[in-house]
C-alpha cells in the first residue's frame, strides 16, 4: 500500500497543476473572445469578395488573368494552417491526419505535391506521416500581425502559380463553427473558380474603370490574400476554443484523480490507526 506521505505529496501535485489548467482556460477564453470578434467582422468582407471574384471569373476568359487559368495538374500545393502552441486537444493531431488523408486519396489527381506549413506545432505533427516536403513553413503570429502572415502567404502562392511552378492551390485550415466544434475543411485556393449558375440567364457585360487589365491585376491577389487572411483568424478563434476546451476537460480530470487520491488517503488512513490499534490491544492483552 502507497505511503501515506507519498499520497499526499500527489494529491497536492495534482491540485497545483488543476490550477494552472483552469488559469490557462480562462487565458484562452479571453482571447477566444476577442479572436472571435475580429472573425466575426471580417467574414461578411471575405465572403462578399470571394462571390464577387467567383461571379467576375465566370464572366471573364481566363487568359485575361493568370489566376484565372486552369491547368492540368501536374504540380499541387498544399498550404496548412496549424499553431505554433500545443496544448489545444487534437487541433493539429486532426489537421496532420486530415492533410495526409487528402494527399494519399488524390494521389493520382497530381503527379507530384509540395506542402506550405504555418505553426510549428502542425509542422512537428507531420513528423513521420506520409506527406511530402515542406517548402516553406512560416510562423504563427498573434492577432495583431495575422493580415502580415496572410499577404505574406498571399504574395508566396500568387508567385508560385504564375510561374507556373504548381498547378492547383489547397488550403486545409479548421473551420470555426462553435466553440466546442472545429471542422476541418478543405478549399480550393487557386485557380478562382467560377460559380455553379442556378438557372441560365444571359450574362450582363460588366463595365470596368479604369479597365479590365488593371482591375485584375489589383483584385485576384488580394482576393488570395483576404482568403487566406480568413482562414487564419478561423484557425486562430478554432485554437483559442480548443485549448479552452482542453483545459476545461483537463481541469474536471485533475478533480477527478484529487477525489480518487483522497479516498485512497483517507483508507490507507484508516488501515494504519485500525493496525495501531490492534497492536495497542493485543500489547494490554498480552501484559494481562
Amino acid at each position: 500500500m502507497p505511503n501515506l506521505k507519498d499520497i499526499k505529496k500527489r494529491i497536492a501535485s495534482v491540485k497545483n497543476t488543476q490550477q494552472i489548467t483552469k488559469a490557462m482556460k480562462m487565458i484562452a477564453a479571453a482571447r477566444f473572445r476577442k479572436a472571435q470578434q475580429v472573425m466575426l467582422a471580417a467574414r461578411p468582407y471575405a465572403e462578399k469578395m470571394d462571390q464577387v471574384l467567383a461571379d467576375l471569373a465566370g464572366r471573364e476568359a481566363a487568359a485575361d488573368h493568370p489566376l484565372l487559368q486552369c491547368r492540368k495538374p501536374r504540380q499541387a500545393l498544399v498550404v496548412m494552417l496549424g499553431s505554433d502552441r500545443g496544448l489545444c486537444g487534437g487541433f493539429n493531431v486532426n489537421l496532420a491526419r486530415t492533410t495526409e488523408q487528402f494527399i494519399k486519396e488524390n494521389a493520382d489527381a497530381c503527379e507530384a505535391y509540395a506542402l506550405m506549413v504555418v505553426g510549428r506545432k502542425g509542422r512537428e505533427q507531420l513528423k513521420g506521416r506520409a506527406v511530402p516536403p515542406i517548402v516553406q513553413d512560416f510562423q504563427n503570429p498573434g492577432n495583431e500581425e495575422t493580415y502580415t502572415l496572410a499577404a505574406m502567404l498571399g504574395r508566396e502562392v500568387v508567385e508560385r502559380y504564375q510561374a507556373e511552378r504548381c498547378d492547383v492551390v489547397y488550403l486545409i485550415y479548421n473551420a470555426y463553427r462553435s466553440a466546442i466544434c472545429q471542422e476541418v475543411t478543405v478549399k480550393t485556393l487557386l485557380p478562382v473558380a467560377p460559380p455553379q449558375p442556378e438557372m441560365e440567364e444571359p450574362p450582363i457585360p460588366p463595365l470596368y474603370e479604369p479597365d479590365r487589365g488593371a482591375l485584375l491585376a489589383s483584385l485576384l491577389p488580394k482576393h488570395v490574400e483576404v482568403q487566406l487572411y480568413r482562414a487564419i483568424l478561423e484557425s486562430q478563434a478554432s485554437e483559442h476554443a480548443a485549448r479552452m476546451s482542453a483545459m476545461d476537460c483537463a481541469s474536471r480530470s485533475a478533480a477527478d484523480m484529487i477525489h480518487r487520491l483522497t479516498l485512497q488517503y483517507n483508507r490507507a488512513r484508516q488501515t494504519v490507526i485500525t493496525t495501531e490499534l490492534m497492536e495497542i490491544i493485543s500489547g494490554a492483552a498480552s501484559i494481562q
